[in-house]
């Protein structure tokens, strides 16, 4: 055997149980990468879905949003109206008010001036009985 027959084989006895080696390992790696790429393909569908699925809620969430800001609008508009109508009855009941105690205080004047005219009668009559009783007491 020549020299260079006697390094081929010793590289073949060296390298060659190695590179067996390094096959299988490369079929197990292959083997693990092609599971894990389906896996990832699996996950990727799932966040797909998921994506999907969060668009939908908000979407939803969108169209609760304008109706909530329809029904706000139309509640302020409510609230404005009611106020409106509200100032209207106050602005009223004040000039009610204001007619009543005119009406209370005219009232007041009648009932102190009839109080006092009975007050004159009464004294009226009292100055005439004290005229009679003169008149009596001087045609006496």
């Amino acid at each position: 055997m020549s020299m260079k027959e006697a390094v081929l084989a010793a590289l073949k006895e060296l390298v060659l149980p190695e590179l067996q080696v390094l096959r299988l390992e490369q079929g197990e790696i292959k083997a693990t990468l092609v599971l894990t790429n389906k896996r990832l393909d699996d996950l990727n569908l799932h966040l797909a879905d998921q994506s999907r699925r969060i668009d939908d809620i908000n979407k939803r969430i969108d169209d609760t949003n304008k109706r909530i800001d329809a029904i706000h609008a139309d509640l302020i508009k409510r609230n404005d109206d009611t106020n409106k109508r509200i100032n209207a009855i106050h602005a009223d009941l004040i000039g009610r008010n204001d007619e009543t105690n005119r009406s209370i205080a005219r009232l007041y004047e009648v009932i102190v001036r009839r109080e006092e005219h009975t007050d004159l009668v009464g004294r009226v009559r009292l100055l005439e009985q004290d005229v009679a009783e003169i008149k009596r007491r001087v045609a006496a």
